[in-house]
C-alpha cells in the first residue's frame, strides 16, 4: 500500500480549519472521525473519465468503483502537491489539476468503520492513457464516457464507492460547465 493506517491525516473543523492530526486507522474506525481529504477526476483527451476498482485488501469498500484517485494530503502538504503526488503514486499519471468544490460527507461500510470527510474535489485533463496502477491499491481501471458514467452512478446495485455517486452527481449538477471548460481548453 502507498499509506498505512498508522499514516497520520489532519483532522478539521466543520470549516475545513485544522484541529490536529490522527491515524488514518483511528480517523476510519466507528463512525469515523472528521479530517480533510481530496478526490480526482481525471479525463482523457476524448472526455472519458478514468476510474478505477479498489484492491480486495482495502479495509472500507473493497473492489468498488471508486473515481480516479482519492486520498489525503499529509500534514505539513498542501492540498496541490498532495493531488498531483498520489495521481503519480498510484495511477503512474500526471496531469495539471483544478480546484472544482468541496463538501463533508459521512459514509458507512458494514461495520468495519467509516468515512467522515471534508473532501476537496479536483479535475484534471491527461493525455496520457496509458495508466501505471499500483496494483497494492488499484485492482482494475477503464476509461468511461460521461454517459456511461452516468449510467454506472445510477446503478444502485453497482458496487461504486458513496463518495464517488455524491461527487460525480454534484459535478454533473452544478460544475459541469467548468469540466466542459478543462476538456475544451
Amino acid at each position: 500500500m502507498v499509506s498505512s493506517d498508522s499514516e497520520q491525516l489532519i483532522l478539521v473543523d466543520d470549516r475545513d480549519r485544522e484541529i490536529g492530526t490522527l491515524s488514518k486507522g483511528a480517523c476510519h474506525d466507528g463512525d469515523g472521525v472528521l479530517h480533510r481529504a481530496f478526490s480526482v477526476f481525471l479525463f482523457d483527451p476524448t472526455g472519458r473519465l478514468l476510474i478505477q476498482q479498489r484492491v480486495g485488501e482495502k479495509r472500507l469498500w473493497p473492489l468498488y468503483w471508486a473515481n480516479s484517485c482519492c486520498s489525503h494530503p499529509r500534514v505539513g502538504e498542501d492540498m496541490a502537491e498532495a493531488t498531483l503526488r498520489r495521481t503519480e503514486e498510484e495511477l503512474g499519471v500526471r496531469a495539471e489539476l483544478e480546484f472544482v468544490y468541496k463538501f463533508q460527507y459521512q459514509a458507512h461500510y458494514e461495520d468495519l468503520g467509516a468515512e467522515h470527510e471534508l473532501c476537496w474535489v479536483h479535475i484534471g485533463r491527461t493525455a496520457e492513457t496509458e495508466v501505471r496502477p499500483n496494483p497494492s491499491e488499484i485492482a482494475d481501471w477503464r476509461f468511461l464516457t460521461p454517459a456511461e458514467v452516468d449510467a454506472l452512478i445510477a446503478d444502485e446495485s453497482a458496487d461504486v464507492a458513496p463518495w464517488f455517486r455524491m461527487e460525480w452527481r454534484e459535478l454533473r449538477r452544478a460544475h459541469w460547465q467548468r469540466v466542459e471548460q478543462l476538456l475544451n481548453g
